[in-house]
């Protein structure tokens, strides 16, 4: 068959690696953090509530007001030499060394965010064009829920609704029981308690909420998040770890207890040496560094805590990379 020089040329025989966290603001100025929180709590997953009064609710009220304070967050915790925020750094970290452990000459590894930028669609269009067939898609949320990696989902499948030529695809689903994960949050505890000089009367792992409604229709995130800490004392015997849940937003119950809450009260009940972590997040970022570390270290001690310290997360440490990794090449072709 005569070959058609007006053909276009077409890259192919790659595989892309895609890993996803929720996203990030571009800058702490109030509008990039006002268009970064549209997109975000404009999700049907997030928020289920009513659609027209919620965008009533989110256009009039949340968005001029929210932003500034906000920001202020965000303006504790930016990365201001690099410009840039912990979450961005970290999760271009984690794609650059999987990178380096993958088969570059087949294998392709990316990042993107559900929410702001680099965006799933502009990443897979990315992939495509590079010759990448196959498509493996990490979300960066050990505990599924549909609030998280459902919505990562959704956005990968919009984005392919849009291709004439479709990769294959494979998601990887949850991983809060996977050995390697939860060896490498308890070696993080082991760690950061060789660095203090006093013993914790408790381990809070705090995990961001969702609302309690989401888990009575059937959401799975409440009973992942437990299974990641039963794992993490089985291996961590001689001090206790507790389960809390941060970040609740509006009136409504979320899964308890809640983290604040907790902190209050923990002085009074003669538990004044405790050490935090946050399992449930990939990278550190607002809700860890800024919601965690200092308001949260501010309410323990105003309480009458003693000592205070934070558990940073795994981030790019060589066990986070190598649980990525070994999750990976399960679905490699």
């Amino acid at each position: 068959m005569e070959n058609n020089k007006n053909h276009p040329q077409v890259k192919f025989g790659k595989t892309g690696v895609l890993i996803v966290n929720l996203g990030t603001p571009d800058s702490t100025k109030w509008l990039d953090i006002r268009k970064y929180l549209k997109e975000f709590l404009s999700d049907r997953r997030v928020i289920e509530i009513n659609r027209f009064l919620w965008q009533i609710i989110l256009n009039v009220f949340i968005l001029n007001l929210r932003p500034s304070k906000t920001a202020k967050a965000y303006k504790e915790i930016w990365m201001n030499e690099i410009d840039k925020s912990p979450l961005l750094y970290y999760t271009e970290l984690q794609a650059k060394k999987l990178s380096e452990k993958m088969d570059n000459e087949k294998t392709i590894v990316d990042f993107a965010m559900r929410y702001g930028n680099p965006s799933i669609r502009s990443k897979l269009n990315f992939l495509k064009d590079k010759g990448c067939e196959n498509i493996i898609i990490l979300p960066l949320y050990p505990q599924y829920a549909a609030a998280t990696t459902a919505t990562v989902c959704d956005e990968v499948y919009r984005s392919f609704m849009k291709m004439r030529w479709q990769p294959s695809l494979q998601i990887i689903p949850h991983y809060e029981s996977e050995p390697l994960y939860v060896d490498a949050l308890v070696k993080s505890i082991k760690k950061k308690i060789s660095e203090i000089s006093w013993k914790p009367d408790l381990i809070l792992a705090s995990y961001h909420g969702i609302p309690q409604e989401y888990f009575d229709k059937g959401d799975p995130y409440q009973c992942y998040c437990q299974k990641t800490t039963r794992l993490m004392n089985e291996k961590f015997q001689d001090i206790l770890i507790q389960t809390t849940f941060q970040s609740r937003f509006g009136p409504s119950k979320w899964l308890t207890p809640y983290t604040d809450k907790i902190l209050e009260k923990l002085p009074g009940e003669g538990k004044k040496n405790v050490l935090m972590i946050c399992p449930g997040f990939a990278s550190d970022c607002v809700e860890t560094l800024e919601e965690i570390n200092i308001q949260g270290r501010e309410t323990f001690m105003s309480n009458g805590g003693e000592h205070f310290e934070f558990v940073p997360c795994l981030n790019d440490n060589s066990d986070h990379i190598l649980l990525f990794e070994n999750l990976i090449r399960k679905y490699l072709i």
